[in-house]
């Protein structure tokens, strides 16, 4: 696989992603479902935003694992929250070091949505290629 970013922004090395992202020779692409906090069982969590987040990386972590990718190799990563100010007073220092953790640079959608499933409050969906 032959990865490129582009940003074409000064102010884009700030954040916690890239404009865009240039795929060449992949060897398959993996689109991931939303990702929440719930357990093994089907629970949703009842957590705070930021367990809740944490469980929801690790959940796709082991989903991407175990499709035999690697998180470094997300290209495209859209997160749907409850609410974008709880996100970034709460976990946005749990998201930098998950992206730094992994090397990765993505191209990356934030939305507020009215409500998720159950008691839950951030999903994420992810677009993996190796």
């Amino acid at each position: 696989m032959e990865k490129r970013t582009i940003d074409p922004w000064k102010w884009g090395e700030r954040t916690n992603s890239v404009q865009a992202v240039e795929i060449k020779q992949p060897e398959g692409t993996l689109y991931c479902s939303g990702q929440v906090a719930i357990d093994a069982n089907g629970i949703p969590s009842n957590g705070s935003m930021r367990e809740q987040f944490i469980q929801t990386t690790e959940n796709l972590e082991q989903l991407i694992t175990e499709s035999g990718y690697e998180c470094g190799g997300i290209v495209r990563l859209n997160i749907f929250t409850t609410s974008t100010t709880e996100f970034f007073s709460n976990c946005i220092d749990l998201y930098q070091e998950w992206i730094t953790k992994h090397g990765i640079k993505q191209a990356t959608t934030l939305i507020e949505v009215k409500g998720l499933f159950a008691t839950l409050t951030v999903e994420m969906e992810a677009t993996v290629v190796k």
